[in-house]
């Protein structure tokens, strides 16, 4: 059974740091892009983040460019999100998803999503 489990969610104030991460079973991901997605309340899931299986390519949604660094380990089967500066608007659940096809990615049609982690941004 494949599985997607985040964890690093939590309350911090504005200006804060939260590093999110994601664990990934029941097969090897190392293939796979992968990356974050956030759904805001009464908003459309929207991108965030991905890197493909070698690392070297990343890619970042633009309000977030220059705050959150994504970074991955295959060895573990392992995909985190390192975010500094928070702002209130970062407030969302935060999933993780991974897929074969950027495309399919970066479209929001990953094969497979996490549960979802809240981060909550206090101003």
């Amino acid at each position: 059974q494949v599985q997607l489990v985040e964890s690093g969610g939590g309350l911090v104030q504005a200006g804060g740091s939260l590093r999110l991460s994601c664990a990934a079973s029941g097969r090897t991901f190392s293939s796979y892009v992968m990356g974050w997605f956030r759904q805001a309340p009464g908003k459309e899931r929207e991108f965030v983040a991905a890197v493909t299986w070698s690392g070297n390519t990343i890619y970042y949604t633009d309000s977030v460019r220059g705050r959150f660094t994504i970074s991955r380990d295959n060895a573990k089967n392992t995909v985190s999100l390192q975010m500094n500066s928070l702002k209130p608007e970062d407030t969302a659940v935060y999933y993780c998803a991974a897929d074969g096809s950027l495309v399919a990615f970066t479209t929001g049609q990953s094969a497979y999503w996490g549960q979802g982690t809240q981060v909550t941004v206090s101003s």
